[in-house]
């Protein structure tokens, strides 16, 4: 029992995290799918229907979400400045972990279009039944028949969902991102050799003319309450942000890492109050240009951010 579920967790993580946009509400939710697995196990009505574990894992873990995803809308409105997902970040040599994303054919639909913050910051302007039912048929590849049945609607009715929530995925204003390995590389290396020049032309080269810039501190520290949105209003505050972190004193350390799967930065620089800022900064690459930057502050989201070591200074290592 135990075995079968655990073969099983890595995708529920991934479509929970995915659903929610939060790390340890997936989490929350892939351990009452356990629960109510457990409890369907030891009532023999029960056990008899689940036909197939995986189908039947994700529908009772993506109804899970959903419940959860209608309570925290309520819980984001009141939260302090903007909001962004917990970000999944690992080191360059690992890859993108195998629970951050769905297996094929769903890594590669993800792939293909817009991952990580990039998706998730438009995910959160859909409705709750909206983004459930993209998440799992765009991202998962789950039926139209089992995400009707997760939504207690009709196939039509899911099909409709679906599609609305593509339309503003792929919306005009959405942050785009569809740069391979390569391209992201190439564009964060012109984008930090652009910051370390100072030069704001540079900079403005680097970005899209309708590039977005959203900072989510939870309060704990001052940041940008609004997205800033263009080219030059972006350049200008990226390097009043790279600043005042430290990028002219030495004290700024940086890192690059893969933040759900894509090229970013970790940052870390110390505060005249005694803290240490800690920053993880996602891009979204289109075109040869960054389209949006995701950076997060809030230290309840960074809480399994690995420290960076002594040889971590600014400018990153290549």
């Amino acid at each position: 029992m135990v075995a079968e579920f655990e073969a099983e967790r890595g995708r529920l993580l991934a479509v929970a995290q995915r659903i929610l946009g939060s790390r340890s509400e997936a989490e929350d939710a892939v351990q009452e799918t356990w629960l109510r697995y457990a409890g369907a196990l030891a009532d023999p009505a029960a056990r008899a229907e689940i036909r197939q574990l995986g189908a039947w894992l994700t529908t009772i873990c993506a109804r899970i979400c959903l419940d959860v995803l209608r309570s925290a809308r309520v819980r984001r409105e009141a939260y302090p400045g903007q909001w962004l997902p917990e970000p999944v970040v690992t080191p360059l040599d690992q890859g993108p972990r195998a629970d951050g994303f769905a297996p094929d054919p769903a890594e590669r639909a993800v792939r293909a279009d817009q991952v990580g913050s990039a998706l998730l910051v438009v995910l959160e302007r859909l409705a709750p039944e909206q983004r459930v039912a993209f998440v799992l048929h765009d991202v998962f590849a789950v039926p139209f028949s089992r995400v009707a049945e997760v939504l207690g609607t009709t196939d039509a009715a899911a099909r409709q969902l679906a599609s609305r929530a593509r339309r503003a995925v792929h919306a005009p204003d959405a942050p785009r991102h569809t740069a391979d390995a390569v391209e992201q590389r190439q564009v964060l290396a012109a984008f930090v050799t652009a910051v370390e020049s100072g030069d704001l032309g540079a900079l403005v080269r680097v970005l899209a003319p309708d590039v977005v810039a959203i900072s989510d501190s939870g309060g704990h520290f001052p940041a940008a309450r609004r997205p800033v949105r263009g080219a030059d209003a972006v350049a200008r505050f990226v390097l009043g942000v790279f600043a005042r972190a430290g990028r002219y004193d030495g004290t700024l350390c940086a890192r690059r890492v893969l933040v759900d799967g894509v090229e970013g930065l970790h940052l870390e620089s110390p505060r005249p109050d005694g803290r240490r800022l800690r920053v993880v900064a996602a891009l979204a690459v289109d075109g040869g240009r960054v389209t949006g930057i995701f950076q997060q502050l809030n230290p309840e989201k960074l809480g399994d951010l690995p420290p960076l070591a002594a040889g971590d200074g600014w400018p990153p290592h290549w």
